[in-house]
Parts: structure tokens; sequence; C-alpha cells
């Protein structure tokens, strides 16, 4: 049975959308302003909402932008007395699903209701294929080494709880793998994973970048817009190179995670968020902490489970797995068949200084399936990888 969320602040108009809605089958809500919908769609799921435009607190527009963030599948139908042409447009770019005006024919209603729970059950059905895809795919770990087995190992326990985890490693070992791999086998698999680079933004956009931000807060800020924590609300904000934050974001990163609250710049409404955050840095957090560089207080917030990723140079055993996938992987993107690797040259491979690490080695791999004949051996690693031979 569909679920349906009324929101409108006139009684007599819940009452008779309610009816009918109940009278066709239906199982019924009702929420008397925007805030109230936002509240109730964050603790259950709804087919479909209906809701007016003009209410206190908070209006249809707001909330219906609120609902592209906290449920973007569920279709919202949007009801006004005092509709225009400009209104129904400025809805429908919004994302609303349709725009009916007041007093609605109900049957047109009815109508409506069902064309978007067909619509909302097709986006549905849609996303489980494309996560079927997906898995079978597999954001799969290469490697049978003992420290990739001992990470599978911690990572199947640790991925279906909500406990933050903060992974370590130098760069290009696979770190945001690893996070891939956390929301991906949790239970926010079917949630939005948002991944931030925090030492790709500047210091005076950190916070609009991660917290959103109120129109006219700055100069740029021509609208108002959600952040990165407001985004991944309900799945796994994944923050990569933490350890280049400034120390004012971490502060208010450290209020996100205490109080599962943020608040955008410019504003001072707080905008509760559910969110798993998986944080990943190449450097030593304790050194930074000495250095007064970085929050102790945050540091322990981050890491309830601290995953250390292993250099490619301590996983040799894993190198021929990895040219293999590599190889596959490439034949596949360029449409040629897999290069054959002798194990000449599979051995010079695992004895090469992997300063890049897994990054390295992929792109190293492309250049020798580009470079060579059929066949790669020992000369083209040793022509072609190894520097002044």
């Amino acid at each position: 049975m569909a679920k349906i969320l009324i929101v409108d602040d006139e009684m007599p108009i819940r009452r008779t959308l309610r009816d009918i809605l109940e009278f066709e089958g239906y199982d019924v809500d009702e929420a008397t302003d925007g805030l109230e919908c936002v509240s109730k769609v964050q603790k259950e799921k709804f087919d479909v909402v209906i809701t007016d435009i003009k209410m206190p607190k908070m209006d249809g527009i707001e909330a219906l932008e609120r609902l592209q963030i906290l449920s973007p599948e569920t279709p919202v139908i949007m009801v006004s007395g005092h509709g225009t042409i400009d209104t129904a447009v400025e809805a429908v770019k919004k994302g609303a699903f349709d725009f009916i005006s007041k007093p609605p024919d109900l049957n047109r209603m009815l109508i409506t209701v069902r064309n978007a729970i067909e619509r909302a059950d097709l986006v549905n059905t849609t996303q489980v294929l494309r996560k079927q895809v997906k898995s079978s795919k597999g954001v799969n770990m290469i490697g049978e080494s003992a420290p990739i087995i001992e990470i599978k190992r911690m990572l199947e326990k640790v991925a279906p709880t909500d406990s933050r985890v903060l992974i370590t490693g130098q760069n290009g070992t696979g770190k945001e793998l690893v996070a891939r791999w956390i929301h991906e086998k949790s239970n926010r698999a079917d949630g939005p994973m948002v991944e931030v680079n925090c030492a790709a933004i500047p210091a005076e956009l950190i916070e609009s970048e991660l917290f959103g931000h109120k129109k006219g807060s700055f100069t740029g800020a021509i609208a108002d817009r959600p952040g990165k924590f407001e985004q991944a609300n309900g799945g796994t904000l994944f923050m990569d190179e933490i350890g280049d934050m400034s120390l004012d974001a971490q502060a208010k990163v450290l209020r996100a995670l205490q109080e599962s609250k943020i608040t955008r710049v410019g504003d001072s409404k707080e905008i509760k968020v559910d969110v798993r955050v998986l944080a990943a840095t190449n450097k030593d957090l304790r050194e930074e902490i000495s250095a007064g560089r970085f929050r102790e207080d945050l540091y322990h917030r981050l890491a309830v489970i601290v995953v250390k990723v292993p250099s490619l140079n301590e996983r040799r055993e894993d190198i021929p797995l990895l040219i293999e996938h590599f190889n596959r992987r490439i034949a596949d993107d360029y449409g040629h068949g897999p290069k054959n690797f002798t194990p000449g040259a599979i051995k010079a491979l695992q004895e090469y200084n992997w300063t890049g690490n897994i990054r390295e080695l992929a792109n190293v791999i492309e250049r020798l399936f580009i470079l060579c004949d059929q066949t790669v051996g020992e000369e083209d690693v040793q022509l072609y990888v190894y520097p002044n031979k």
C-alpha cells in the first residue's frame, strides 16, 4: 500500500484530500507546514508528498528543496491557490513532479498521484538494477597478501556498523577504494556516497563546501546551496586528505559529528543530518596534533576504527594479480584483447620501487599496453619503466 504525505496549513484541504486518497486505498499521513513535512520525511519513507506552497514556518518551495536532498526519489506534487505559470515553472525546475492549482480537481489529483507512484516504482527498479550491475562489477580489493586479507577481515566487521573510520596510508595506495568498499557493504549502500577532497578546496571556501551557504552570505553566493553534509544525508561522507583542513573548519566538523547538526554559512538555522563520516589522510595525525595543526578531539571522533592501507612495496606478492586486473581493464577500455606478460616481466615489476603505489602501477601497465607488442617481456619493463637503463 502506497503511503502519501499531505502538507497543508488548511485543515479542510487536508481532510478532503485524505478522504479521497484513503477511499482509493492509500495510507495517508498529514503535516501542517514544511518544517513538519521535512521532519516526517527524515523519520519515515513516503511514496508521494503532496504539499501546499504558502505555509507558515517553512513554505512548500523550501520544503521541496530539502526533500530533494533528503529523499530525491520521492515525487513531490505542489498544490497552490496562488499559483501562476512562473510559480509552476519554478516548482518543476526545483524538482516537483507536477503542479496543481487550488481548488484541486480531484480526478486530476488521483491521476497525478498514480503517475507519480508509477514513476517512483520505475526509479526504484532502476536503482536496484544499477546496484546489481555495480555489484557484479564490484568494488573489489585485489590481493591475497596477509595485509590485504587482514584489511578485508576488518572491513567485513566494520562496514555494517555506523562507526566512523579513519583510513591512513601513502598516496596512491587505494584509500578511496577502501572507503567505497565500506560504503557498499554498509546498511547505507542505498544512500549517497559524497566525496570531498579537503586539500583541493581553498581554506576560505571549505566551510561553504562542507556546510553549504545562504544566498548573499558572501560575494558570489547568488543562491542557497546545500553543502556536502546535507548532500550525504542518509549515506556516507568521505573526507579525503582531512589532515589538510584548517583548524577553524576542523572545529565545525567536530560540532557536526558531536551534534549531528550543521549550519549553513550566513544562516543561523540548524539542519539535522544523518551521515556516516569516513576520513582519509596520508599524514601522521599524531604528529600533526603535536605540531598544533590538527585537533586532538577531532582525531578521537574520527579514529573510532583506524585502517592502515599498506604500500605496494609492502604487498609485492599481490603485484601479479594487480597486473592481470589492470591488463584486462585497459584491454576493455581500448577494445583489444589483453597483453601477455612474461614471467620475467612480472618479476621485474615486482622488484621495482613503487613510490606511487597502485596508482603508479596502473599507469605503468597502461604505458606498457600502448607501447609494447602482444607479449610484454622483461626487456620492455627495463626500457619503459626503469629509469636511466
